[in-house]
């Protein structure tokens, strides 16, 4: 390779990697884009010099390493003189960096503010997909929570909450050995006295304050409405919930009610079960 081509090597390789380092940056100066679209402008014309020089008639007589080393250092004088001037080429070069960095609004000022944007959109509830996964959980379990309220006495919010701590916001829904979905949003266990479908699968039940993990059988139901209304009647009719758990007014009182109950083994079940019912109830706000 010639000098002139080392050059041109040298060149594309700074102009290349001035190119990469804006592109890893969020907030791309202005000055520095600019400054990038000229060198890219002056390698082209670099480039644009050599091709002219090699289609003119040239004896070879005086052609050696050090007139091919001077003719290059002129090349690149030149097309850096050329390079950055109004209307040229790198105006053209800054607008494709432009796009590329995203950095528009950046350049003319007029960035938009991305917090204030996020934190002046409102929620639809017609719009289900612009819902986060917690809003869709409650939104799509409201009216099964009520009704079990209207049999229960136990509020809608307190719930929903329960279930949506037992199935992770409905993420972690229990299934059957043939992947269907049991529907079991409260982790009811399947005991001696349940005639109906079960689901088996691993879980953590904490012995003596350890956890451990074990298999266990768990009811399955035909949809989440018969989830709703096992659950509602679990509560009202077994002689360890109904004349505590039914009578909670508050969050905390209805979960600690539940832990004394014996429902879940996690010994601070009532803690996380209060801090999920209070998300519950300010969903509930912005999806009804």
């Amino acid at each position: 390779m010639n000098n002139m081509g080392k050059i041109n090597s040298a060149s594309m390789t700074m102009d290349l990697r001035s190119l990469d380092q804006l592109r890893s940056r969020s907030d791309a100066d202005p000055a520095a884009l600019k400054e990038t679209a000229k060198q890219l402008e002056s390698l082209f014309m670099q480039e644009l010099l050599k091709s002219m020089r090699s289609t003119s008639i040239d004896s070879g007589l005086l052609d050696n390493d050090a007139t091919e080393m001077g003719t290059g250092m002129l090349d690149q004088q030149l097309s850096m003189q050329l390079s950055g001037m109004q209307g040229g080429l790198s105006e053209m070069i800054l607008k494709q960096l432009e796009q590329k960095i995203g950095s528009v609004g950046v350049l003319s000022g007029n960035q938009p503010n991305v917090k204030n944007s996020d934190s002046m959109r409102t929620v639809d509830p017609s719009t289900p997909n612009k819902l986060s996964t917690s809003q869709q959980f409650i939104k799509r379990h409201m009216s099964d929570a009520q009704a079990a309220q209207a049999v229960s006495g136990i509020p809608a919010a307190h719930i929903l909450g329960q279930a949506a701590l037992e199935s992770g916001w409905g993420k972690r829904e229990i299934k059957t050995a043939d992947g269907q979905n049991s529907y079991n949003l409260f982790g009811i266990k399947a005991g001696a006295n349940w005639k109906g479908k079960t689901a088996e699968v691993m879980t953590t039940e904490y012995v003596n304050g350890v956890a451990q993990k074990v298999v266990a059988k768990f009811r399955a139901y035909d949809s989440y409405q018969a989830a709703f209304k096992d659950h509602s009647q679990l509560l009202s009719s077994s002689a360890r919930y109904k004349n505590t758990v039914t009578k909670a007014e508050t969050p905390e009182s209805f979960a600690h009610a539940l832990q004394t109950g014996g429902y879940a083994t996690d010994p601070v079940y009532a803690k996380k079960l209060t801090q999920v019912i209070n998300t519950a109830l300010r969903l509930q706000r912005t999806v009804t």
